[in-house]
């Protein structure tokens, strides 16, 4: 990425974790740069980052290599359209707006190169898991910019058709509402226990924390690390009976098809 020039049409938060992640991996900052309608906001990074960051979107783009779209999805049609007379053909197309297409994005914006990624908020702290889609007209020197890209605010990994976003979406898209949706619950029931709130907070935390640390690190898959804390008629076994009695594992399947459903239902709706 050192001789990448690279363009952020948006500037808030997921465009300013990847430009964080890109600095913090020694690019220079003369050859990123961004535009943003807010004035607060193209100060805010700026200042930040030590990159130029501009009102107009075509004027950004000029002379960049790859060019990310970071923008709200329901504003992708107009961004693309104005950007469209701008464009070569031959630079990288980056977008990181939900339910968007390449078909949509190659109506709006004429032939191009283009990668659809899905990130997730834990790349604000660059730990972020991304799903990619190329298109045919993506070079493996591309491929290799986008990877490189999205791998600067965590894990980054290919997709071989484009409808998987939509399950990508379902898993680490929306997954860390999940996770945060557990952490309430068990300490809304460990204050019920008797636990003052700060403390069923702090144990809580720590231990989604410690959990997901020993998965990453562990040789072994999470079934298995679930079965070596499970004793025999122990604390865990009532506890996971009681999860599995109320039908955990199908609601979770049932919670992740109705994502991955409304992810493919807002594609066909905001690609028209």
């Amino acid at each position: 990425m050192s001789d990448t020039r690279i363009a952020f049409i948006g500037a808030g938060n997921m465009a300013a974790s990847l430009i964080g992640g890109l600095r913090a991996q020694g690019m220079d900052a003369a050859s990123i740069r961004a535009s943003d309608p807010g004035a607060e906001q193209r100060t805010k990074i700026a200042a930040e980052h030590g990159i130029e960051v501009v009102a107009d979107n075509a004027e950004v783009i000029q002379g960049a290599d790859v060019i990310v779209l970071a923008v709200k999805p329901q504003a992708m049609k107009t961004v693309c359209q104005a950007l469209a007379p701008s464009l070569s053909g031959k630079q990288l197309i980056v977008s990181i707006a939900a339910g968007i297409t390449c078909a949509s994005m190659q109506n709006w914006l004429g032939t191009q190169p283009i990668v659809r990624c899905m990130p997730n908020t834990p790349a604000l702290l660059r730990q972020g898991a991304s799903g990619l889609y190329a298109n045919a007209q993506v070079s493996a020197a591309q491929r290799q910019q986008a990877e490189q890209l999205l791998s600067a605010v965590g894990v980054a990994l290919w997709l071989d058709e484009e409808q998987l976003i939509d399950a990508v979406t379902a898993v680490s898209g929306s997954g860390p509402a999940y996770f945060f949706l557990l952490i309430e619950a068990m300490t809304a029931a460990g204050e019920k226990l008797g636990l003052p709130r700060a403390t069923a907070v702090q144990l809580t935390l720590q231990t989604a924390l410690g959990a997901a640390r020993m998965a990453v690190s562990s040789d072994v898959d999470a079934a298995e690390l679930r079965r070596r804390v499970t004793s025999p008629a122990g604390t865990t076994e009532a506890a996971i009976k009681a999860f599995q009695a109320g039908g955990f594992e199908a609601l979770v399947e049932q919670a992740l098809n109705a994502a991955a459903h409304r992810s493919a239902e807002l594609a066909e709706q905001l690609g028209q």
